[in-house]
């Protein structure tokens, strides 16, 4: 069984983001990221930070903007468009969710496409539709694809099964997965909670993808012997032997699929570093195409 290590993947990614960022800074431009958090939801908290932090480390321009609850939908938009005209932001991000007042789609909507490393703009999701790679990808379905090709896991005629439909990783993760060329090629089933006779569908695949969100939906009944699972779920569950009194699990029961896995990501560990890394070379990317754009 192959435990597939998504932090030491994701720190390769990240070394050959800051070679790139250093490359850029010889030329005299430094790759530069926005953050944007409405709020004090902890969980959401602690993301943003660790994204500054990250970009910091890297060597980026960081900017972390940490805005009250009340934060009008007028206010957060005029915030968006002053970073879409700041030349030393090249990736913009607001962290979700914000609160129920603001209408998340169209501060989506509001980003501009080329600052959009999220890759949840409309623009971006297009792109990916149409096979086109001047667009952003949605860094979780890209640090799954990632880890696949990096654990030297053949997709290419293999039977996928995608557990989730969201924007953010289902949907995003059955394009890529179907795209023609290396870490594609592949038969992709997506599937969900409302499906029916869903661990029959499950059982049929080479590779599981679980992404619905919920801890340990996903149990023994659902894999298959020699399979490769991707968790994707970072589930907090009620332990009171933990310092913290909780702890994180994946959408798999570990546990119960592990022996019969040929390969596995683990929660946490898994593909959780890989969306904060996908994250830094797609600014990375964005500050490339900005140059490439002003030298023609």
């Amino acid at each position: 069984m192959q435990r597939i290590d998504g932090a030491a993947i994701a720190a390769k990614v990240l070394e050959e983001t800051k070679t790139r960022a250093e490359s850029l800074r010889k030329e005299g431009l430094r790759p530069g990221l926005a953050v944007v958090l409405v709020g004090d939801d902890p969980a959401s908290r602690a993301y943003v930070r660790s994204k500054d932090k990250k970009a910091a480390d890297l060597g980026f321009h960081s900017v972390k903007k940490e805005l009250p609850a009340a934060t009008s939908q007028v206010d957060l938009l005029a915030i968006v468009a002053e970073l879409n005209a700041d030349p030393a932001v090249h990736g913009i991000l607001v962290q979700s969710p914000p609160p129920a007042h603001i209408n998340e789609a169209e501060i989506v909507r509001a980003i501009d496409p080329r600052k959009d490393v999220d890759g949840f703009h409309p623009v971006n999701v297009g792109k990916l539709a149409m096979d086109d790679p001047s667009g952003f990808v949605p860094c979780t379905p890209l640090g799954c694809l990632r880890l696949l090709t990096e654990s030297g896991i053949e997709t290419a005629g293999r039977k996928v099964v995608i557990v989730g439909r969201s924007l953010i990783v289902g949907k995003p993760l059955a394009l890529l997965l179907m795209r023609k060329g290396p870490g594609g090629d592949a038969t992709v089933t997506v599937a969900h909670s409302r499906s029916k006779n869903l661990a029959d569908i499950t059982r049929a695949a080479d590779i599981v993808i679980a992404a619905i969100g919920r801890p340990h939906f996903l149990g023994s009944d659902h894999i298959r012997e020699g399979a490769v699972v991707v968790d994707v779920g970072i589930n907090r569950v009620d332990d009171p032997s933990s310092p913290k009194g909780y702890r994180l699990v994946g959408d798999v029961d570990y546990e119960a699929v592990v022996e019969r896995c040929a390969a596995i990501t683990p929660v946490p560990g898994g593909v959780g570093p890989m969306t904060i890394a996908m994250l830094m070379s797609n600014t990375v990317t964005a500050a490339e195409r900005l140059r490439s754009a002003t030298c023609i």
